[in-house]
C-alpha cells in the first residue's frame, strides 16, 4: 500500500501516513500536534498521484486509482521496491519513472532534471539537496514552514491515514 507524505506547517515537521487506497484524497491529522491543514509534499523517493494516467500507460483507461488493475500494478511495483538497491542512483531514477507512469503523474521539468541527473549517476542526496525546493515548488508546496523558512524535519513514524 501507498505511503503519502504530509508537511505541518506548525510543526514544520513531515510525516508519512500508510493508506489503503493506492490514490487517497483524505488529508490526515498531524499526529503530534492535531493540525487538520496538513499539506501533501513529494516524498524523498516518489511522487503522489493526482490527475489520471497518460495514454498507453500500464493504468489507462478509466483514471480510476481504486481500479484493481492500478492497485496490483501499484502492488507489484512495490514489490519490486524492496529489493532495489537505495544507494544506485540509476536505479531510483528508473523507479520514479515507473511510479509517475503508473500514477499518470506529469513529469514536471525539475524532476525531468532531477531523474536525468539520478541516470547519469550522481548522488542522490545531493541532487535532493540542490533539486528539492525546485521540485516542492513545481508540485505546488509553498515550502518553509512556521519556522524562519528553516527545512522542515522528517518524522521516523509511520501513521494510519
Amino acid at each position: 500500500m501507498p505511503i503519502y507524505e504530509f508537511l505541518c506547517k506548525a510543526c514544520n515537521r513531515i510525516f508519512s501516513f500508510h493508506s489503503f487506497k493506492v490514490a487517497s484524497e483524505k488529508t490526515p491529522a498531524c499526529p503530534k500536534c492535531g493540525a487538520t491543514d496538513l499539506g501533501r509534499v513529494p516524498s524523498r523517493f516518489g511522487v503522489a498521484a493526482k490527475t489520471g494516467p497518460p495514454s498507453g500507460s500500464a493504468a489507462a483507461g478509466d483514471g480510476d486509482f481504486d481500479d484493481p488493475r492500478v492497485e496490483r500494478e501499484m502492488m507489484r511495483f512495490a514489490a519490486e521496491l524492496e529489493n532495489m538497491d537505495e544507494n544506485d542512483p540509476r536505479a531510483m531514477a528508473a523507479a520514479v519513472r515507473k511510479m509517475t507512469e503508473i500514477a499518470g503523474e506529469p513529469v514536471t521539468p525539475a524532476m525531468e532534471e532531477m531523474i536525468r541527473r539520478l541516470e547519469a549517476g550522481e548522488d542522490p542526496e545531493k541532487v535532493e539537496e540542490e533539486m528539492g525546493d525546485a521540485i516542492e515548488e513545481e508540485m505546488g508546496e509553498e515550502g518553509g514552514g512556521g519556522f524562519s523558512g528553516a527545512a522542515p524535519t522528517r518524522d521516523d513514524g509511520l501513521y494510519p491515514m
